[in-house]
């Protein structure tokens, strides 16, 4: 109990310290999470801290609602013209937060720079040509069938950005966004907050709060503390030791649902050690899912067997699960040639959840004289380091759309290596021909087939150990209407207190 209140008033004094609204508390919605945006240039990353800040800055073409479906955003309509063509029409009178009219030229541009941006390519990089036919029409061409390409451009990627700006700012441009989305950008304290105010004139739904500030509280139990005291009113990312807390708690509220991404150990496969397929299903063979899943998710994730997450389009249930045999991974390690031991690095950022798993797998691999050093970054140095080819192994999450080319492509082609996704720089001509496959075929059945096989290639040479399918949480106070967990923008939440 003395711990608690001990937490509480460090809590207190660091939101009272960091912190001093000079809005109506009312129409202000304070939403915490564990890390900062990398950058508000929608192009620059793609990373779940960065996205749910600047989906509230910008709109793209079309976007999710709900129940997982399109529907309009920036375009008003939209239709498949032939298999390499897809047509929008653009509603009119679109503002920027500047003022300036959103004009078809912002449209292609932004396009054209998602295209060609590292952090996206793999998303992307199928689009041929953006043709402007008239005053409210543009076409999207690629060279060709891309299948998932309506999907993506409704990610956050396909953001539509004002051209002028852009080319004025050059690389400044991710301090000072300006979009056509429910907020404005006001401010931004890296590492503390990022505050975004109402746009008056956004063309959909108009904001029930008038300001957003987004606060990065990197440790989970603060966040929840945070709930109780009323200092936040939104905390994504609820950890498992937290979420009967937050279940039980008179006044707050916990939203979960199975998610549609994947948490995973990945190994450096250009690593003299872990470039060895022996040594990888060594590792993967002296670690119980079981245990990770009961310990550290304490029922709020599912085990894996599979990259492709239960939830997303062509998973395949039958695909091989790893399961512990220490005998196993001994003799495997043993044939590889390191039967006296391995002294690895284990990289991670600054989440309660991957620092558990961290300890859990130092503990289980010294069974097989694997000793795990682990090291542990802040989040932008964390993925700014992981380009530089100098880790071993590291706990990372991906976010999947309901398409298993979203849950694949970024991860394992070959195209992607680096910021694009596939950070085990894993290279495997059969995986990418099935993949690109995948992508351009546009029967349901061939495609499940082309993920199938692949599912069972990477699971056999395992450039990643899917550890977990975990769940998404997010806690509130009961207060708060309007909220879903499958629409990360912001505006049509409101705060009832």
């Amino acid at each position: 109990m003395l711990k608690k209140i001990v937490q509480l008033l460090c809590v207190s004094v660091l939101f009272l310290t960091t912190f001093r609204p000079t809005f109506s508390e009312k129409n202000t919605l304070i939403i915490a999470q564990n890390s900062d945006a990398k950058s508000l240039d929608p192009h620059v990353s793609n990373d779940v801290p960065t996205h749910r800040v600047v989906t509230n800055i910008y709109d793209s073409l079309i976007q999710w609602n709900e129940n997982h479906e399109l529907e309009p955003a920036v375009a008003q309509s939209w239709k498949q013209i032939d298999p390499l063509t897809l047509e929008f029409k653009i509603r009119p009178n679109i503002k920027f937060h500047n003022g300036d009219t959103l004009k078809m030229s912002d449209i292609k541009f932004s396009l054209e720079r998602a295209k060609n941006a590292p952090a996206l390519m793999t998303f992307f990089s199928g689009i041929d040509e953006i043709n402007i036919i008239d005053d409210n029409t543009i076409q999207v061409t690629t060279k060709k069938p891309y299948g998932p390409l309506i999907n993506y451009l409704a990610h956050e990627g396909a953001a539509i950005l004002n051209e002028k700006v852009v080319t004025e700012a050059g690389k400044d441009y991710g301090q000072n966004p300006i979009g056509t989305g429910p907020y404005k950008f006001q401010e931004w304290k890296a590492g503390d907050r990022v505050i975004l105010t109402a746009n008056k004139d956004y063309f959909l739904d108009k904001p029930k709060s008038e300001t957003l500030v987004f606060r990065v509280v990197p440790e989970g139990g603060n966040r929840v503390i945070a709930l109780e005291t009323g200092e936040i009113d939104l905390a994504y990312d609820i950890d498992p030791i937290n979420l009967d807390t937050v279940r039980h708690h008179g006044d707050l509220k916990l939203y979960e649902q199975p998610a549609m991404g994947i948490n995973y150990l990945g190994f450096n496969t250009t690593n003299k050690v872990l470039g060895n397929i022996l040594v990888r299903q060594a590792i993967a063979k002296a670690i119980d899912l079981d245990s990770i899943v009961e310990a550290v998710y304490l029922g709020a994730a599912q085990k894996a067997n599979s990259p492709v997450s239960p939830s997303v389009f062509g998973y395949n249930k039958d695909t091989k699960a790893y399961e512990q045999n220490i005998a196993e991974a001994k003799e495997l390690l043993k044939k590889a040639g390191y039967s006296k031991g391995i002294d690895l690095k284990l990289w991670t950022n600054d989440n309660s959840v991957r620092r558990d798993i961290a300890v859990i797998l130092q503990d289980q691999l010294k069974a097989i004289n694997i000793n795990l050093n682990i090291e542990i970054l802040e989040w932008g140095a964390y993925l700014d380091q992981l380009l530089q080819k100098k880790h071993d192994l590291f706990l990372l999450g991906w976010a999947s759309s309901p398409d298993s080319d979203s849950a694949l492509y970024a991860l394992f082609h070959s195209k992607n290596h680096g910021s694009s996704g596939n950070r085990s720089y894993y290279d495997n001509k059969k995986v990418d021909k099935l993949l690109d496959l995948g992508r351009e075929s546009t029967n349901p059945e061939d495609r499940k087939k082309y993920y199938y096989e692949a599912q069972s290639i990477l699971q056999e040479e395992i450039p990643l150990l899917t550890l977990a399918y975990p769940y998404d949480t997010v806690g509130a106070n009961k207060s708060i209407s309007n909220f879903n967990l499958n629409i990360e923008k912001l505006h049509k939440v409101e705060k009832n207190r």
